[in-house]
């Protein structure tokens, strides 16, 4: 019973990732979309969030299946 709740809880984490990291890139592409001349910014603060995002949810599979 542990490891299927396990296995929920980092299946839920790395679908929350997914849609997070989806949201971001496709703000990112409308923000670049309005304004070319920023885009190296805009990408910058894309790739960091998906970095931090994708580093939260590697933390919450370890956490769901160490417990």
């Amino acid at each position: 019973m542990t490891g299927t709740l396990a296995a929920i809880g980092a299946g839920l984490a790395v679908i929350g990732a997914g849609l997070g990291i989806g949201r971001i890139g496709g703000s990112a592409m409308e923000a670049i979309a309005r304004q070319p001349e920023a885009a190296t910014k805009i990408q910058l603060a894309m790739i960091i969030s998906a970095a931090l995002i994708e580093g939260v949810a590697l933390f919450a599979v370890v956490v769901a299946l160490i417990a």
